[in-house]
């Protein structure tokens, strides 16, 4: 029997290439070992986003760019939360075996409240339920599906540590092994991403390369990239520059190879580097483009996708929650 994995997708933004260096593509490798479910976790989102237009086009953008970026629906069960009516029926049940000490210790709600004191606001101020309860919701996503294990950012291993706190305080209630304990699957080497200004590629500073952007697009994108004043003839570090390291993700090993020579040797211009990075960037990603655009162009396709994983998802969450109301006296 193979582990099972289970990875939630926040559908809050457009995907850009750190998202698919550092979270997708790692994510859909589980998939060669592990009984992989993947899920959109939409309820999560409702927290930031309260446009009820860009939600819905969020969740059909992150579903047609995983798709795109080779999710199998047919290999693994890929679903929306929200099509899934037991993950809320096993969140009242496991608010009753969370303490609000340990939601008081959660990093989003300690962040708010420590950015509210220090503009000597209201601590709560900006704070709804939904983001204090964050954990609890996030913990019935995994406990429900059986997870063996979570693929997480460092940042995100507290969650999965909350998971593993309220499943052992079901277990040591009901003297039974109710649910099972999950772990955090940490990826070490996750691919650093530059961004066009040279720190790390992130939305909140603005400097990301959407994953699926027009050719034309792309290309006006990777010629802004930061440099420096080096000359044309002077040589330069492959490793200190932000358009190599790029390049080296898009690239095969001859061609790094050879890029970084024409580098060192002198002669090779940031101009010239860029229309090097595009064409390799565009090689890879001209087919997901291609991809992504056929599944955003067929709607009712993209959302029957959706039903049908949720379709399998259901009977696996309605047996743990069937367990659940049985061991705690209200089946």
């Amino acid at each position: 029997m193979k582990q099972i994995s289970l990875t939630g997708i926040k559908p809050t933004g457009i995907l850009h290439i750190g998202n698919y260096f550092a979270a997708i593509k790692p994510a859909l490798q589980l998939a060669e070992t592990h009984d992989a479910r993947y899920f959109i976790a939409d309820y999560h989102a409702l927290n930031t986003v309260k446009d009820p237009k860009e939600l819905a086009a969020n969740i059909r953008a992150v579903a047609a760019g995983w798709l795109a970026a080779g999710l199998d629906p047919e290999r693994v069960i890929f679903y929306r939360q929200s099509a899934i009516p037991e993950t809320f029926e096993l969140t009242t049940i496991l608010m009753a075996f969370t303490s609000k000490g340990l939601m008081n210790r959660a990093h989003a709600y300690k962040a708010v409240v420590q950015e509210n004191n220090e503009k000597a606001q209201d601590p709560d101020a900006g704070v709804n339920m939904g983001l204090f309860t964050y954990p609890v919701l996030m913990a019935a996503d995994i406990l429900l599906f059986n997870s063996d294990v979570v693929p997480v950012g460092k940042d995100q291993v507290q969650h999965v540590e909350m998971a593993q706190d309220i499943a052992r305080a079901v277990n040591f209630n009901y003297r039974s092994e109710l649910l099972k304990v999950p772990a955090a699957a940490i990826t070490e080497t996750v691919a650093v991403v530059p961004g066009l200004d040279g720190r790390k590629m992130s939305k909140s500073y603005g400097n990301t390369i959407p994953l699926f952007a027009p050719e034309r697009e792309l290309r006006k994108l990777i010629m802004r990239i930061v440099t420096n004043s080096q000359g044309v003839e002077e040589p330069k570090d492959p490793e200190n520059s932000q358009i190599y390291l790029l390049y080296r993700l898009f690239a095969t090993p001859e061609e790094r190879r050879t890029l970084a020579d024409r580098y060192r040797a002198g002669g090779l211009g940031w101009g010239a580097a860029k229309e090097e990075l595009f064409r390799v960037v565009n090689r890879e990603l001209g087919s997901l483009r291609e991809r992504f655009d056929a599944l955003m162009a067929d709607p009712p396709g993209l959302d029957a996708i959706l039903s049908r994983g949720a379709e399998r998802a259901r009977p696996i969450a309605a047996a743990t929650v069937a367990r659940l109301r049985k061991a705690v006296g209200i089946a």
